[in-house]
């Protein structure tokens, strides 16, 4: 008897099967045997119950390359391309996004334009369309939460849920993330791509969420937590930059296994602030609210002129301008400034060197600064060109205040600092404009003054009232002071790391 045994991979796999070869005696066939029966009890691993295990309590959720991923759903020639965003056409400015086909090649945020040019010879560049990002924003919100709420929007691409409930435990956090990352794709986008983090915090949601990009899903549980931690760097936590990781260097603390062996105490004293305990709990896993005192520190508004908006007299406009936004950005957040700044940037003539720092008067400090190279070591005094061939110098002031809000007390603290500015030879081209709001109090924690109860206190309140409401309804520029006239169309909205514009 001759029987045929090929198996079906050799069919599919595209190779010639074997001549079939006949059966020796030994091989005959023998009587078909009747099938065992399978002993009563048998041996079954029990189905995974998605009630157990770890449990979490946090989902986060950031957004991929947000601005370019956005420009590329909304123009589908641009997908699969290099693409930066930029804020103008312009090779002095930098990038504020990167695709992942850029950043492949390096370009990345913060990356000057003409220097991505160089790295990425296919780079596309677009400006920057913040209305619709804003859109897209409010259409991840809407999708997110059609699979859980959303806790907290933290910025533009990032958003945190709490998990309650059923959705804690690791395996149903886990569908919970998959879902919520297909459902962006469904109803957003299907290049709107997002990084999911869980944890048993929200600090180390986000930590998660970095943790494998593009597209990741990562659960930080308790049991893993020390190990895992090792494996970053200083740099991959949110709040540790350049400046306070050279601080924590020079401090002895150059690994994550440094930083992990300390002590509450410890972490406090080296952060010299409530800040490092704070980082020292969120490490070990710990969750708590800080809504009671969480609330913005500064907030600020930069700008980088055009060509024609590059005299003294516009670059004032642009100014007051900048400030009329934080303004109102500053009373909807409920907030108090102590402290404003002034940053500008001049284009310098070649081959002279800037004046020393001008003396500051009372409660007022300025700061005269050079151009710094990529890698952020001062180069030597300001007759140095960049690579563009434009020499730059920067100067800075800030001016002590008591708690205020109102536009009338800001301007005036403005134009003080713009006053103090320096003049001359070197000083005439200003091509950025930056002003800051620090040492911000919110209603609850301010301090009245022997003012704000007087008449014409409250006068002043009620008119800042009645202007924002009609600005916030029609427009930024509705109601606004005559100087703006020549800077309306400067400054448009941007968008902050922490903040979502109104869309006027």
């Amino acid at each position: 008897m001759v029987i045929c045994t090929h198996p079906v991979s050799e069919f599919a796999s595209g190779k010639r099967p074997k001549e079939p070869q006949p059966l020796k005696e030994s091989q005959e066939e023998s009587p078909r045997q009747p099938l065992k029966q399978p002993p009563e009890e048998v041996e079954r691993k029990p189905a995974p119950d998605p009630e157990s295990g770890p449990r979490l309590n946090w989902l986060f959720v950031d957004m991929n390359s947000y601005f370019a991923s956005v420009e590329q759903d909304a123009r589908p020639e641009l997908r699969g391309r290099p693409v930066a965003v930029v804020p103008m056409m312009a090779d002095t400015t930098c990038c504020i996004a990167a695709s992942y086909e850029a950043k492949a090649h390096g370009v990345k945020t913060g990356t000057i334009v003409g220097d991505a040019k160089q790295m990425c010879p296919g780079l596309v560049l677009v400006e920057a369309r913040h209305e619709l990002y804003v859109d897209y924003h409010h259409r991840i919100v809407e999708a997110v939460e059609s699979c859980l709420p959303v806790a907290a929007v933290l910025s533009i691409d990032e958003m945190a849920c709490r998990l309650m409930g059923r959705e804690r435990p690791l395996l149903a956090a886990l569908e919970l993330g998959r879902q919520v990352k297909r459902r962006i794709l469904e109803r957003v986008g299907p290049v709107i791509r997002s990084s999911v983090g869980l944890a048993t915090n929200r600090y180390l949601a986000k930590v998660a969420s970095d943790m494998e990009k593009p597209d990741g899903l990562v659960a930080l549980t308790a049991d893993i937590l020390p190990e895992a931690l090792r494996q970053l760097t200083l740099r991959d936590l949110p709040g540790i930059g350049a400046r306070t990781e050279k601080r924590l260097n020079e401090k002895g603390i150059r690994t994550m296994e440094e930083l992990l062996a300390l002590n509450c105490e410890q972490a406090g004293q080296v952060w010299g602030s409530v800040w490092g305990e704070r980082l020292w709990h969120w490490l070990q896993g710990e969750d708590f609210d800080l809504s009671e005192t969480e609330h913005l520190k500064s907030l600020s508004h930069q700008h980088v002129l055009a060509p024609e908006m590059r005299t003294l007299e516009r670059a004032w406009a642009v100014a007051h301008k900048l400030l009329h936004k934080a303004g109102l950005r500053l009373r909807a957040g409920g907030l108090w400034t102590s402290s404003i700044g002034l940053s500008i940037g001049f284009m310098a003539p070649r081959g002279e060197n800037p004046p020393a720092n001008r003396p500051s008067g009372q409660g007022l400090s300025v700061h005269l600064s050079g151009q710094k190279s990529l890698a952020g070591s001062p180069k030597q005094p300001e007759t140095l060109a960049n690579r563009f061939g434009a020499p730059r110098r920067r100067w800075k002031g800030e001016l002590r205040l008591s708690e205020c809000q109102d536009d009338q007390t800001l301007v005036a603290a403005l134009s003080r600092l713009w006053a103090s500015r320096p003049t001359g030879a070197g000083f005439e081209h200003p091509y950025f404009i930056g002003v800051h709001l620090n040492g911000l109090v919110a209603d609850r924690l301010h301090t009245l003054n022997l003012f704000d109860g007087s008449e014409d206190g409250q006068s002043r309140a009620r008119l800042q009232v009645a202007v924002d409401a009609l600005n916030n309804k029609y427009g930024l520029s509705t109601l606004a002071p005559a100087t703006m006239l020549t800077a309306f169309k400067a400054a448009p909205m941007r968008i902050a790391f922490r903040g979502i514009p109104e869309l006027f």
